[in-house]
């Protein structure tokens, strides 16, 4: 297994592409079941979990091409093809990886009048049930069983339509729904929807597909089923975490960086916050500049659904303040279980304090280089954005939580001035 050795010391400096969003692109990719004309995708990010969409699409008989795949390109294209689809199941072996393959559920019951999906995996960072998914189709007038560990949906004669109410904001239940909306017999309602700009993504994409939706970028959605759908050529959103987590690599680092790609209006919460911590933002038109002089100012910070602030900035965010002169407050409000890089991170030398869903971080004067193990995706690149300004060496393992959702990481960052390789072990 690899691991990503991190020398700190080196202020970054220089300009990073940031890569199509993975939370985007795995919506988007499932959409291809709900037309039999291709979908091609642009600026979609090299990633473990695209490659294993990817291989789960196939598995439905969905042919797929990727162009764009020269070794020193950023991104690809792919160009999916559901003439036919000659399966219905996601099977275990396939969804247990990645919890973004419940995405299915939606558009293939849609399209084929059924879907059996495993129940999936993904990342452990605390509970995350599907009911909210279950329960959105449901109110669709769709029949649900859930048994021997799989989910089978059934709209034989097609999806009736009707309204639903979130008790609680849940963005992959509302991807699933809008996907199996767009083809309804009827009308579809959704309440208390999630507003993400990942959600605006894939609106817009279905509405390039035929799709009809009103009030998108609100919390109300309104879907007018469409008997069919047709093909679109497509571009993958920039990717607002990977923006986000290098903004923090170059505060934390009194760097000077320009995040090309990465669009200001999709990011106010973690802008602000960063502004708060005394770093420097501005809009360059065609990215976002960072800019610190590596002293950070404490924060007290509460995670919500957008447009507050994102649980999945909520590690790389703890990292940074590591340095912050004072004392900060961080509370997770959306997974109960999203703390485990704490004792990494305390290993290097931090001093951070949790209690239930509250993170205390004292700022240091010094981080120290070590082995750190990663447990999660975010929790991976809060322990690089440590390794940066730590003296000596940290050594990352557990990698495949890294190359879940960041493309390219050491190279991007040598773009930039950093000392990281990646070195195979044995």
């Amino acid at each position: 297994m690899d691991k990503i050795i991190v020398r700190g010391g080196n202020a970054l400096k220089g300009k990073i592409p940031i890569s199509g969003a993975k939370n985007s692109a795995l919506t988007l990719i499932p959409c291809a079941l709900l037309t039999d004309e291709p979908l091609t995708l642009r600026n979609l990010p090299r990633l473990a979990d695209i490659d294993g969409f990817q291989h789960l699409m196939n598995q439905f008989g969905i042919s797929t091409t990727v162009a764009g795949s020269r070794p020193e390109d950023f991104g690809r294209v792919m160009t999916l093809e559901a003439t036919r689809i000659t399966s219905n199941v996601a099977p275990y072996d396939l969804v247990r990886k990645m919890r973004a393959s419940i995405l299915v559920l939606g558009p293939m019951l849609a399209r084929a009048g059924e879907a059996t999906v495993s129940l999936p995996g993904g990342c452990a960072i605390g509970n995350r049930p599907i009911d909210l998914h279950l329960k959105a189709l449901e109110a669709f007038g769709v029949e649900i069983e859930v048994a021997a560990g799989y989910v089978k949906a059934i709209a034989k004669k097609g999806i009736p339509g009707g309204t639903y109410t979130f008790p609680v904001v849940s963005v992959g239940a509302t991807e699933n729904a809008l996907m199996a909306a767009s083809l309804a017999k009827g009308t579809c309602v959704l309440h208390n929807a999630a507003r993400e700009p990942e959600i605006v993504d894939l609106c817009n994409m279905l509405v390039a597909m035929g799709a009809q939706i009103e009030g998108i970028g609100t919390s109300d959605l309104i879907i007018q089923g469409k008997d069919r759908l047709h093909g679109a050529t497509y571009r993958v959103m920039s990717d607002r975490i990977e923006a986000g987590s290098y903004a923090c690599a170059a505060a934390i680092t009194g760097g000077d960086v320009e995040l090309v790609g990465a669009k200001a209006s999709e990011m106010d919460a973690t802008l602000d916050a960063l502004r708060q911590a005394g770093v420097k933002v501005e809009d360059t038109g065609t990215g976002i500049r960072v800019a610190s002089d590596g002293k950070l100012k404490p924060l007290t910070i509460s995670t919500a659904p957008y447009p507050g602030f994102a649980t999945d900035m909520q590690a790389q965010f703890m990292a940074m303040l590591c340095m912050a002169d004072g004392a900060s407050v961080l509370t997770e409000t959306i997974f109960e279980n999203r703390y485990m890089h704490v004792p990494e991170l305390n290993r290097m030398g931090a001093h951070i304090e949790t209690k239930g869903r509250t993170a205390i971080v004292h700022g240091v004067k010094k981080l120290t280089g070590a082995p750190v193990m990663a447990t999660d995706l975010r929790a991976s690149m809060s322990l690089v954005i440590a390794g940066l300004v730590a003296e000596g060496e940290t050594h990352v393992s557990r990698l495949y939580h890294l190359d879940r959702g960041y493309e390219r990481l050491e190279e991007k960052l040598q773009l930039v001035g950093a000392d990281v390789e990646r070195v195979g072990t044995e």
